[in-house]
């Protein structure tokens, strides 16, 4: 089973345990209030990003030209090399991302605390080799919507 780290200000806050299946990042776009999911897999050389999906269209989210409409989201599969790291912001101002493992999903603030100082605060992904990685104990997960 693969790890997942996620790190704030460049040190590790969480590890957690992903399986082969991989695990989906998603959030709610701040303006047009619309979910947006991306699927990823974790492999040693990084994050490798299988499909995206999104609710609708709107400033700033372009469905792409092959994207197809599927259970009511547009789903594209964008064409990037690993990441390692991937990169968020979190913002007080704005709904948190949710991490969905196994089909149960946590908002990050769950796992690793509120944004601090109610403004923005950088998030770190990348794929990690941790002994003891596990699911994180003390946290309740959801199930998937």
């Amino acid at each position: 089973m693969s790890a997942l780290c996620l790190g704030l200000a460049g040190a590790i806050a969480a590890t957690l345990a992903v399986p082969g299946s991989g695990f989906t990042l998603a959030w709610w776009h701040s303006v047009e209030k619309t979910r947006w999911e991306e699927h990823y897999l974790v492999r040693d050389d990084g994050l490798h990003l299988q499909y995206a999906r999104v609710r609708g269209s709107g400033a700033g989210m372009e469905i792409p030209d092959d994207a197809r409409f599927e259970n009511g989201y547009w789903t594209y599969r964008p064409q990037l090399p690993a990441l390692q790291p991937l990169r968020l912001t979190r913002s007080g101002y704005s709904a948190d991302y949710e991490l969905c493992i196994d089909g149960r999903c946590q908002p990050m603030s769950a796992l690793l605390g509120p944004p601090e100082d109610a403004g923005s605060a950088a998030l770190e992904l990348w794929s990690c080799r941790q002994p003891g990685a596990m699911m994180a104990p003390n946290v309740s997960w959801n199930r998937a919507p």
